[in-house]
């Protein structure tokens, strides 16, 4: 690690967990010992006040992870309390923590619709919107240079029906710079770090129905456009927020989707995986354990038969801190009722869904098996 990122010892080293291990998930029976077998990395995304102050949860990500991101710690909003000013410490926590076990880091995110500090829409005009995003990148990017396996550059920039012909999203970038807000942050990322994979990340192209295949149509249009422009981009990101119920399958869309992204040199990272249970109409919480394992494993029997697929990250570790509970119960058809929709219940305990990860890994095809590209 780079001499101007050394800090004191971190929080997380302070306290380490003594509960004994369940030799039935750890050491070569975890998920990162699994998934290694298989060309994979897996891991988490990262709540950083958590692996400051418990070590259990800290303890978990250092024996299932062979990759972490975090979930807010590398927003803008995460980072930017002010115009003129940068808070790296819970990035810089989780940078500590990853290289002190030695696993790799994605970052996440450098630009997104969301998540912006308050003072941006008072701050950042037409006129200083390019000069903003550069030196953001610049300084977020150049400040990890070296230490990150990858980078989620742009995320979420699609959205039909925001009506325009591109199929683009409306968001304060697109406001302030046009669609060349993409080019531009790819560009800078790339001379930021030259050796990090640069990422698109979106969500919504899962399912075989009408609004999946537009937004897969989509997608696939934008990173066309921008290989063409030879805009340095490494990789695509499928967040896979699943739904257990859902009425719509998982098949030949995902599969054809995910053939066209490879056949343009492309690598492909499940960046967000969880499964929303709100469509499960028991409450039996075995049998919506065991319903919410099939998920997990049937998803991912289809992704990892494609060769492409090179990571395997779940948006979180215990159903105690899922952002599926966190949103607004109106919005929710079980406002009541906590979902278990993570690998580890709210104890910390390996759930079916936690075998069921690891089970699919095991059924990888070999002919998609292959060693992750690493920086």
């Amino acid at each position: 690690m780079a001499t101007s990122m050394l800090r004191t010892a971190p929080m997380w080293a302070a306290s380490q967990d003594t509960s004994p291990q369940n030799p039935r998930i750890t050491g070569h029976d975890s998920l990162k010992s699994h998934a290694h077998k298989h060309g994979l990395l897996t891991g988490f995304a990262v709540n950083v006040e958590l692996l400051t102050s418990n070590p259990t949860y800290a303890r978990i990500l250092a024996e299932q992870s062979s990759i972490l991101v975090p979930e807010t710690a590398m927003k803008w909003k995460g980072l930017r309390p002010a115009p003129d000013k940068f808070s790296f410490e819970h990035a810089d926590t989780l940078v500590d923590f990853a290289h002190h076990h030695k696993i790799k880091l994605r970052g996440h995110t450098l630009v997104w619709h969301e998540a912006i500090p308050d003072w941006f829409a008072t701050t950042v005009t037409k006129d200083n919107a390019k000069h903003f995003l550069e030196d953001h990148i610049a300084r977020v990017v150049g400040r990890y240079k070296g230490e990150m396996h990858s980078w989620d550059v742009v995320n979420e920039a699609v959205l039909p029906k925001d009506g325009r012909s591109d199929g683009l999203r409306d968001s304060p970038w697109m406001k302030l710079l046009g669609p060349d807000y993409i080019d531009i942050s790819f560009r800078a990322a790339r001379q930021a770090d030259p050796h990090a994979l640069l990422t698109y990340n979106d969500y919504g192209v899962e399912y075989d129905d009408d609004e999946d295949a537009e937004r897969r149509k989509l997608i696939l249009q934008l990173l066309r456009r921008l290989k063409s422009a030879n805009v340095p981009i490494d990789a695509v990101g499928i967040q896979s927020h699943i739904k257990a119920g859902f009425p719509s399958a998982i098949g030949k869309g995902l599969r054809d989707y995910m053939s066209s992204v490879r056949d343009m040199g492309l690598q492909i990272f499940l960046t967000e995986l969880d499964v929303n249970e709100d469509d499960l109409p028991y409450d039996d919480v075995a049998q919506r354990d065991q319903t919410i394992a099939a998920v997990y494993r049937d998803y991912l029997n289809v992704t990892l038969a494609e060769p492409a697929v090179k990571t395997v990250l779940m948006w979180g570790v215990s159903d105690s801190h899922t952002w599926l509970n966190d949103g607004p119960t109106h919005k929710r058809k079980q406002p009541n009722r906590p979902q278990r929709s993570l690998p580890f219940d709210n104890d910390y305990q390996p759930k079916p869904a936690f075998f069921a990860i690891r089970d699919a890994f095991d059924h990888r095809p070999k002919s998609a098996s292959q060693s992750p590209r690493t920086p």
